[in-house]
C-alpha cells in the first residue's frame, strides 16, 4: 500500500458546467455526495492512519463524509487548496478558451511558466503542494489526502519531476496512490466529471 493516497472531492455543479472554481466555496451536488460516500466506503476498507484535506468547502464536505465512516478526524492544510484561478475564477472553460486561446492552451499543456491572470502559477502550486505532502509523509501513515483535480495534478507532477498535461486528470471521487516508485494507479470512483477543481 502506498504511504499517501490522494482523493478528488465529489462532483459540484461547476464541474458539470465546465467552470473554474478556484477558491470559491462551491458545495457538492447530489452526485458529489454519493461519490463522497462511495469514497468513504473504499477508504474504510484500508488501514489509513490519518486524514488530510483542503479547507475549501467541496473538499471539506467530502472529508467529513469520509470521517463519519472511517472515524478519522480531518486535518485541514491550506497548501492543499485548489489553484487560485485569479481572473478566470467563476468563468467557463468555453469562455476563457474563446477569449484567451493561447493562455488556455498553456494551461491545458501544463506549461510550467503558466500563471492564471491575477492568480497563481502552476510552479507555485506545485511547490506548496509538494511541501504539504513532504510534511504529511513525515507524519502518521498511511494517509488519505482529500483535495482537488489540479492539486492531484501538481502532486503527481512533483513526484514525476515534470508538469503533467490536463489530459492526465482523474474523475471526482477517485483515489490515486502517490507511489514512491512513481507508479501511480488511479482507482476511479463512479463519477464521470473530469473538469479541474
Amino acid at each position: 500500500m502506498a504511504s499517501i493516497y490522494l482523493a478528488r472531492h465529489g462532483q459540484t455543479a461547476y464541474n458539470l458546467e465546465g467552470r473554474f472554481q478556484g477558491h470559491l466555496p462551491v458545495p457538492l451536488d447530489g452526485t458529489g455526495r454519493a461519490q463522497a460516500l462511495e469514497l468513504a466506503q473504499r477508504a474504510a476498507a484500508r488501514d489509513f492512519a490519518a486524514l488530510w484535506c483542503s479547507p475549501l468547502l467541496r473538499a471539506r464536505e467530502t472529508a467529513d463524509v469520509v470521517a463519519h465512516v472511517t472515524g478519522l478526524g480531518p486535518r485541514e492544510d491550506a497548501r492543499l487548496a485548489e489553484t487560485d484561478a485569479g481572473d478566470w475564477t467563476d468563468r467557463s472553460f468555453a469562455e476563457v478558451r474563446s477569449e484567451a486561446p493561447d493562455a488556455f492552451a498553456a494551461f491545458l499543456a501544463g506549461d510550467a511558466a503558466f500563471a492564471f491572470p491575477g492568480g497563481e502559477s502552476l510552479a507555485h502550486q506545485q511547490q506548496r503542494v509538494g511541501a504539504a505532502l513532504a510534511d504529511i509523509q513525515r507524519g502518521e501513515l498511511p494517509a488519505l489526502v482529500i483535495c482537488h483535480g489540479m492539486v492531484i495534478r501538481a502532486a503527481l507532477s512533483w513526484r514525476a519531476g515534470r508538469w503533467l498535461t490536463h489530459t492526465e486528470r482523474v474523475p471526482n471521487g477517485a483515489l490515486v496512490p502517490l507511489d514512491p516508485a512513481g507508479a501511480e494507479r488511479t482507482e476511479p470512483g463512479s463519477g464521470a466529471a473530469t473538469q479541474p477543481s
